[in-house]
């Protein structure tokens, strides 16, 4: 009779064999190194299903998360941190590859630990942390817990969680080595960022250190947020074919995001939906109002797909368009062709930011006060990435462009009218060769929905 196999034990980290001050930087030659992006600029970027099969490779997960790892790893080598501590859910995910729902986003309630060449340690909310032993193989077992500390304030500073979290990390840091080295943390309630000062840890910001290792896409990221692209591409075929005098933005915005979870979005955040006398000054939200002859409306669409974030706006006028609404467009197209020629490797954001016009041009007394109309933003598991590219921030801090990186490129006019207003945004890869646009609903010129 065949003996029974012995079940395997969970991956477990011996802290004692943890150097944390040696760091992964590069693979030698001729190993594989989990850091390199593996881009394919001789091939046409992917987008395929989002079925797995066996007959050709799509996304690599497994790679997908051990590149994720290893430039969080990078990064934090070249810092002069210990450790990051992370509580935005973006840098969860992005070192931890664990998720949970979406409603989990705004309440600091999960948090992970990386420290040198140590496991992620992650804190999930109640049964998640055993879920993720079931089911993320990736992470040693004995590294994911359950934990809670404020859930924003509903669980009051005086039942001692803050203080117990911290102990916790405190613990871990001086295992692994690193106490006595700074801490960086992302976002944080303020009574565990006093729990942890309690305990001697300094802590300094690890936002920008992890900026810096989201800031290049590999190209399973890349695949992923094109494969988003896509899903934008055929939802505004159904916006461009529903536009019609009586429809109401709300009903464009439930149409758009019952369509957007049919194709396997895992979150649509916000869908803006503006038109008619809405356009001017943009309001960035979506009300009850009717459709009617001759609006210009326009939309964003901002959902993802495996985490991967779209931002994509078109405009449109219903059944006719005016000398002034085609005026504005073109001007409004003429910036974004501007902004996305410039775009190249090795050039620098203040040199970019020139292609948009001045606040002054578009009606706004400032640059603060014009924000978020014409700029650029990167894309990937957050919303607003690297590089960011405005009048507001690019001429006092100019950012070199590098292959790989995922952007947004806005652009927003006002129409001479005084109520309509044009909208333009693409979103683009950044190659050896310049910008390649993926979001490729028809733009150059005004679309007319349902022409009479």
């Amino acid at each position: 009779m065949a003996r029974k196999a012995k079940p395997m034990e969970p991956k477990k980290i011996k802290t004692s064999g943890i150097d944390p001050r040696r760091r992964i930087s590069t693979a030698p030659d001729g190993l594989y190194d989990p850091a390199n992006p593996g881009h394919r600029w001789d091939r046409p970027l992917q987008a395929p299903g989002r079925m797995q099969v066996d007959f050709e490779e799509r996304v690599d997960f497994q790679r997908l998360h051990e590149y994720r790892l290893a430039r969080t790893r990078n990064s934090l080598a070249k810092s002069k941190l210990g450790a990051l501590l992370v509580f935005d859910q973006a840098n969860m995910r992005y070192i931890s590859s664990t998720v949970i729902g979406e409603w989990a986003r705004d309440k600091l309630t999960r948090w992970c630990l990386l420290t040198g060449n140590g496991e992620p340690w992650v804190w999930d909310f109640g049964s998640a942390a055993r879920h993720h032993k079931l089911y993320a193989p990736w992470l040693p077992k004995n590294h994911c817990l359950a934990g809670l500390a404020g859930l924003r304030g509903a669980v009051s500073p005086k039942v001692g969680l803050f203080e117990r979290a911290a102990k916790e990390i405190h613990d871990i840091l001086v295992q692994e080595g690193v106490a006595d080295m700074p801490l960086g943390i992302d976002v944080v309630e303020p009574p565990f960022l006093f729990a942890l000062q309690k305990l001697g840890l300094k802590v300094m910001d690890g936002q920008q250190v992890m900026l810096d290792a989201r800031e290049i896409k590999s190209h399973d990221e890349i695949t992923l947020l094109n494969m988003a692209a896509a899903m934008g591409d055929g939802v505004y075929q159904d916006i461009f074919e529903a536009l019609k005098p009586g429809v109401r933005e709300s009903e464009i915005v439930a149409m758009a995001t019952k369509r957007f979870y049919e194709m396997g979005s895992d979150c649509v955040e916000a869908i803006n939906a503006i038109a008619g006398e809405r356009c001017s000054p943009h309001p960035h939200n979506f009300t009850d109002r009717l459709i009617r002859p001759g609006d210009q409306a326009y939309f964003d669409l901002i959902q993802s797909y495996m985490g991967y974030k779209t931002c994509y706006y078109r405009t449109f006028t219903v059944g006719s368009a005016t000398a002034a609404q085609h005026d504005a467009y073109r001007k409004a197209r003429e910036w974004m062709d501007g902004a996305i020629d410039s775009l190249r490797p090795g050039v620098s954001t203040d040199r970019v930011v020139q292609a948009f016009p001045k606040a002054q041009e578009i009606g706004f007394e400032s640059e603060m006060a014009a924000f978020g109309l014409n700029f650029c933003h990167g894309l990937g598991l957050g919303l607003h990435e690297r590089p960011l590219i405005s009048r507001l921030n690019s001429f006092k801090d100019p950012y070199e462009l590098k292959a790989g990186m995922v952007f947004a490129v806005e652009t927003f006019c006002p129409a001479s009218d005084g109520v309509s207003a044009a909208r333009i945004e693409e979103e683009v890869v950044l190659t050896p060769d310049g910008a390649k646009i993926i979001t490729l609903f028809p733009a150059l010129d005004l679309p007319i929905a349902n022409k009479y």
